[in-house]
């Protein structure tokens, strides 16, 4: 029997993980001088163009060069501490390739949360022009648009892949795009997780009843849900949740996956490591672009940013493949248990989740208009990997010892 309890949607809080990197960065970056960018050499019109910028605030000031193509200098907020490492490494791949591509001619530089804004007031930061860009989840944004899910992922939607192929050939990123035009926001996929690991517990939770009155560190949709089934849904900070969990406030915490999570420690407060975990199958990252200053790039700076933007995507995916591997395994050495949801939960959890998508569709124009088109994608990606990919993993996983 569930037990309906009101449960807000909560962003993903990723800015206060403690870590000495937290309050500096490599080189000095937070003892800098604010930055700008500019654009001069392509002629008057151009340059009178460029003088303009973004806004007051968006770090844009005129910079000539003597060659034929403009110097730019932009800054990145960031939703990241930098011992998120591999989000916040995903950052700087943007910034990397875009300087390689541009040679040296189109400068960003990325800044860690909090550095110029709080990690979860980018996209405010972005839309007005206080800065030129930023990378973060668009998930952190629903009080805004509940259809800003989309954009980063669903519980029981779409993994890593079929998030890409929704994006780049479902028409997904023109969805975004319209999403956040009203914004004056351009927005890139730059980054995914992977699918995430389904929390740390202190006791197993084999049935439903087994979820009521739990006490859950887990924010977003996964929380709405998890609250639907009788969970105490509580709201922590990064930088909070091992000492909840060790001394017993919660009886249960997701963060991300394996390589993140031993950095929290949470293996040494919990034994029950869950999977998977449903409400992130594959959660896309994205730059976030104020329109103004993007539509004042020479056509080739735009596209270095785009291919700097996909190259970012299949890096940080493919860190977090690696990485997590390697971690998972050190766990399983260290005692760690795992265990999967039970089919009773997951059954349950996704009508939940549905119903919950159907009310948002109710009340949000926006959500309803993308809705069905997702949810055909969906039905339509899922029967193609199906019949390939999951009957050729079926086998393969259960004979990788003997191969």
């Amino acid at each position: 029997m569930m037990i309906k309890k009101e449960s807000p949607v909560h962003p993903r809080d990723l800015t206060a993980m403690p870590s000495p990197a937290s309050d500096q960065r490599i080189g000095g970056l937070n003892r800098r001088t604010v930055l700008g960018s500019a654009a001069a050499g392509l002629g008057t019109a151009l340059l009178a163009s460029c003088r303009g910028g973004a806004g007051p605030g968006a770090g844009s000031t005129p910079s000539s060069t003597s060659g034929g193509r403009p110097r730019v200098r932009w800054q990145m907020a960031t939703s990241w501490p930098q011992a998120l490492d591999t989000m916040f490494g995903a950052a700087e791949t943007v910034c990397q390739r875009v300087r390689e591509l541009s040679e040296g001619r189109f400068d960003i530089r990325p800044f860690a949360s909090g550095e110029l804004v709080p990690g979860l007031e980018v996209m405010e930061a972005v839309g007005s022009g206080a800065v030129s860009c930023g990378h973060t989840a668009s998930y952190y944004y629903l009080g805004k648009n509940s259809a800003f899910a989309f954009a980063t992922t669903l519980p029981f939607g779409l993994t890593a892949q079929q998030q890409n192929a929704w994006l780049y050939k479902g028409g997904g990123n023109e969805v975004v795009d319209r999403l956040y035009s009203d914004h004056g926001i351009k927005a890139f996929p730059a980054g995914n997780t992977g699918a995430q690991m389904g929390g740390w517990f202190k006791r197993k939770v084999e049935a439903l009843s087994d979820l009521q009155g739990l006490k859950m560190r887990i924010p977003g949709l996964g929380g709405k849900v998890m609250a639907e089934l009788g969970v105490n849904v509580q709201i922590l900070p990064g930088g909070e949740i091992y000492l909840a969990l060790e001394r017993g406030a919660i009886d249960a915490a997701e963060w991300t996956g394996p390589y993140d999570d031993t950095k929290l420690g949470l293996n040494r407060a919990a034994s029950f490591y869950y999977y998977p975990g449903w409400w992130e199958p594959g959660p896309t990252m994205h730059l976030l672009v104020n329109r103004s200053a993007y539509d004042k790039l020479p056509a080739d700076y735009q596209a270095i940013l785009d291919v700097a933007c996909r190259d970012a995507n299949l890096s940080m995916l493919s860190n977090y493949e690696v990485r997590n591997s390697q971690a998972l395994g050190a766990l399983l050495k260290g005692g760690t248990e795992l265990v999967p949801y039970s089919a009773e939960i997951f059954k349950i959890a996704q009508e939940v989740a549905f119903q919950l998508y159907a009310d948002f569709a109710a009340n949000n124009p926006e959500f309803q208009r993308i809705y069905g088109d997702w949810r055909q994608f969906r039905r339509q990606i899922y029967s193609w990997n199906r019949e390939n990919e999951l009957a050729f993993s079926s086998f393969a996983f259960e004979q990788r010892e003997e191969a």
